[in-house]
């Protein structure tokens, strides 16, 4: 197994040194949730992922689609803009800023009740499906919000497109965290590096016919300014800590499928 990971990323580093880079592959992503938080401020979307959600709503909100607060449950806070009616100089009415309220929301993940409509999309059985289910994630849906693919909390992956690589790169962050014991808040460059290229990996691995390695490059490549170096450079920097990941990843994998792969 070990010399399979090692021939993988040696394959995909030529591939980078090599400049014969494929062209980009679109994804698939799911229609954007109605939700409310969509018609929500920037500030507001931040505080939602400080929060580690993807849908908060108002006690009565979350009433309306026939879902309960958990006892106990507590609130968190967003902004809401605080309007003022008065006459303009034509006398019509209008309505100005005058400043900021701050209004309770509380994360689905602290309700109970009837299953919403994004809920009932359904992720399909992926490869390593069973790896993450023995590490205790959840993996569920999230509707195209054109921040991100996907997303991962220490405790749950979400993705908003049904790609293969993007659930392998949140597989990744969660396995780099067991090799490393904890992550670094937000987006840091090694992390997403470790991720993006134990994913690319992955894809191979398993013998996925999509071609995602321009996909990958370009991600590697964007991180790697973050640190004043190039693609092949910067994987370098992480290949030991990758091969970690990936064999922790890989080692005892229980789908027969990617068993099958691994040993011819």
């Amino acid at each position: 197994m070990q010399d399979r990971i090692k021939q993988t990323l040696a394959s995909i580093l030529d591939v980078f040194k090599s400049g014969q880079i494929p062209e980009k592959v679109a994804f698939a992503a799911f229609p954007p949730f109605k939700v409310p938080s969509v018609k929500w401020s920037y500030l507001n979307h931040i505080l939602m992922m400080i929060n580690k959600t993807s849908d908060a709503r108002g006690f009565r909100q979350w009433l309306e689609v026939k879902r309960c607060v958990k006892k106990g449950a507590k609130a968190f806070y967003i902004f809401a803009p605080r309007l003022k009616k008065e006459k303009n100089s034509e006398g019509e009415k209008e309505e100005s800023l005058v400043g900021f309220l701050t209004v309770p929301v509380f994360k689905v993940e602290d309700t109970e009740g009837e299953a919403l409509d994004y809920e009932q999309t359904g992720i399909k059985e992926f490869p390593l499906m069973d790896k993450a289910k023995e590490w205790g994630l959840s993996v569920s849906a999230v509707g195209n919000n054109g921040r991100y693919w996907g997303a991962y909390n220490g405790r749950e992956i979400k993705l908003a497109t049904e790609e293969e690589c993007v659930f392998f790169h949140e597989l990744a962050h969660h396995g780099h965290k067991l090799v490393i014991g904890e992550l670094k808040q937000g987006q840091d460059w090694k992390q997403e590096i470790v991720a993006e290229l134990s994913a690319e990996a992955i894809c191979r691995i398993v013998g996925l016919k999509k071609e995602t390695t321009g996909n990958s490059y370009r991600y590697i490549e964007n991180y790697a300014k973050e640190a004043g170096l190039n693609p092949v450079m910067a994987c370098l920097q992480v290949l030991n800590e990758t091969e970690k990941v990936l064999k922790l990843i890989l080692q005892e994998a229980n789908n027969e499928t990617v068993k099958e792969v691994i040993t011819c």
